[in-house]
């Protein structure tokens, strides 16, 4: 198939039907965005159950004669200072994605993102200085003023310096490319050499 480069007239890129024409599975998009900010959650969470906390080794008082409910340990979790009853313990939220899974669900959302126009693709994005109101000026020159993701096959230090004040405008190279930063970016522009190099990942 072959798709319209932004800024240039009349001139086309061709591009492999295998990556950018699939369907859009939806179910399969899902599962690895899930899986995806699952991972990211730190699951660091713990606290101390009666065993993990230091002391009550002794029996406070003797079991009968003195008129008190009986106690086995000053660290029980009816006490003050005592353990938690059902601790919680670092754990892992990982979810099971393999390749073939991954890398099918990003060619899902890249097809998508071409049907939906709103994947823009340029020549070239370089900044001539690391200034984001000269940056500004570049995206709205593009009509850029949503929330934007930039794919560049490097990441040049102006044009991440101009970039990296403004909140609704990510840049990344293609190695750093994630399901949720396309999913949730109103456009992506992305450059030829960048989009050949997904093209090579994704194949």
């Amino acid at each position: 198939m072959e798709l319209q480069i932004t800024g240039a007239m009349n001139k086309t890129i061709e591009i492999a039907d295998s990556v950018f024409a699939r369907a859009f599975n939806e179910p399969l998009i899902h599962q690895v965005v899930t899986a995806y900010l699952s991972a990211g959650r730190a699951g660091t969470k713990a606290q101390k159950n009666r065993a993990a906390v230091r002391g009550g080794g002794i029996k406070p008082w003797r079991q009968k004669g003195t008129g008190r409910a009986r106690a086995g340990t000053i660290r029980s979790p009816l006490w003050r200072k005592g353990g938690v009853t059902f601790a919680a313990q670092p754990r892992s939220y990982e979810q099971k994605v393999n390749k073939k899974m991954y890398r099918g669900a990003l060619r899902s959302i890249v097809s998508e993102l071409i049907r939906a126009e709103r994947l823009l693709v340029v020549e070239s994005f370089i900044v001539d200085t690391p200034k984001t109101k000269d940056f500004i000026n570049k995206l709205n020159t593009l009509q850029l003023n949503a929330r934007v993701l930039i794919i560049t096959d490097t990441v040049e230090e102006n044009l991440y310096l101009a970039a990296r004040n403004l909140s609704t405008v990510e840049v990344r190279d293609v190695a750093a490319i994630d399901p949720v930063s396309l999913v949730g970016s109103e456009k992506v522009l992305m450059t030829i050499a960048a989009l050949k190099q997904l093209e090579e990942l994704l194949k």
